[in-house]
């Protein structure tokens, strides 16, 4: 019973304590939203070639489109939401298919041409994306079927398509917008950075459910040993009863016969006594019955 009573009331705590912390890390942390853009019509985009990245080439704004969220580059952070007019939140690491794009590609689009290669691309409507975008990374639409629009299309090999991905990367990083945003990550406090490790940690403490076990345990134990000691008892105890039961017929018996033994001797000394009597009295009646005879 302590150890429920001490588990619940550490579950109590675990759940309690946290919430002010994240609620504290809400406020501290939070960034400015970008602008909200106006469209007159849902957008029209594009794929760009080499990724299944989407963006919009009618607007000023590098809006992309990938994995079922669009997304925007602003003041060296990154936002992203489910609507391409509302709802941005704050994306606090650089997404991963950033630097397979292309820095350039607003000029090969506007020129139609992609390495040396005529590019036939094709706007696709907003609801077409929207609905379809999964179904054409997995099948691998684009490269296998469309090519892209890219006339004459050859993939790069993969180690250079690495090295490009390493020197976009590099450039992204010497951004001024990008290097300013870093500096007020490392200004803020430690406190304030660390909110995330503490959220995880009840977690991995949570443990009071295995005390429940441990005392389930236990009474099969103690459930195991009278059984033993049951069993282990009647024998015992059977063995005793046994013993006497059969020893005692035994010794009676001898006791009984060796008495009347002992008892056989009175039985010649009352014969001896009968017999003496006999003797005595024919001697005495020849003597009176003679007398009375004679008479």
């Amino acid at each position: 019973m302590k150890r429920l009573l001490f588990g619940t009331m550490f579950l109590a705590l675990v759940i309690v304590v946290p919430i002010p912390t994240m609620a504290a890390v809400d406020i501290r942390v939070s960034f400015p939203l970008p602008p909200p853009i106006v469209f007159a019509a849902p957008p029209q985009v594009i794929v760009l070639p080499d990724t299944y990245v989407y963006v919009d080439p009618d607007i000023d704004v590098d809006l992309y489109f990938y994995g079922g969220f669009w997304w925007r580059f602003w003041e060296g952070r990154w936002y992203r939401s489910r609507y391409y007019n509302r709802g941005w939140g704050y994306y606090n690491t650089i997404p991963t298919w950033y630097f397979d794009i292309d820095p350039g590609w607003r000029g090969y689009y506007s020129s139609r041409d992609w390495y040396g290669h005529r590019w036939n691309y094709e706007r696709i409507p907003y609801s077409r994306v929207q609905t379809n975008w999964s179904t054409w990374e997995k099948n691998r639409y684009w490269e296998r079927q469309r090519t892209w629009g890219v006339q004459s299309y050859q993939p790069r090999p993969t180690q250079q398509r690495q090295e490009l991905r390493q020197q976009r990367r590099q450039q992204y990083l010497q951004k001024p917008e990008v290097q300013r945003h870093q500096e007020q990550i490392q200004k803020q406090p430690k406190a304030q950075v660390q909110p995330k490790a503490q959220v995880q940690q009840p977690k991995a403490e949570v443990q009071p459910k295995q005390q429940p076990q441990e005392k389930v345990q236990q009474p099969k134990a103690q459930v195991q040993q009278p059984k033993q000691v049951e069993k282990q008892q009647p024998k015992q105890v059977q063995q005793q009863q046994k013993q006497p039961q059969v020893q005692q017929p035994k010794q009676q018996p001898q006791e009984k016969v060796l008495q009347p033994k002992a008892q056989a001797q009175p039985k010649q000394q009352l014969q001896e006594k009968v017999q003496q009597p006999q003797h005595s009295q024919p001697q005495g009646k020849p003597e009176g019955g003679e007398a009375e005879h004679r008479k």
